[in-house]
């Protein structure tokens, strides 16, 4: 059985049935989903738990601290959320990437 993890990133423009992948080798299987808001993330991250018993959830760098702690808590801590974050000057050059593509 493979190391399973579900990968979530914002697009406001994401249709989240449309928008994933699934990339996989015999010891680590990641799930790609891309969702608009919150809402969707939660429900993405029940959905993926419930059907695909991932291991991990790591979110793109625009999920807060309260929304990784309301997946976590959501999820009953059961599964391994984490945000990916850079550091200082690596967080400026995504922020000005993201502004420039109407992420916000």
């Amino acid at each position: 059985m493979a190391f399973t993890a579900l990968f979530l990133a914002h697009a406001p423009d994401a249709e989240k049935e449309k928008n994933r992948s699934v990339i996989e080798t015999s010891t680590y299987r990641l799930h790609v989903v891309l969702v608009r808001n919150q809402a969707e993330a939660v429900e993405v991250s029940k959905a993926y738990y419930r059907d695909k018993k991932i291991d991990s959830i790591i979110l793109c760098p625009g999920f807060t601290h309260k929304d990784v702690a309301e997946i976590a808590e959501t999820l009953e801590n059961k599964v391994a959320v984490c945000a990916a974050r850079g550091d200082g000057p690596g967080n400026r050059i995504s922020l000005e990437a993201r502004k420039r593509e109407g992420l916000f």
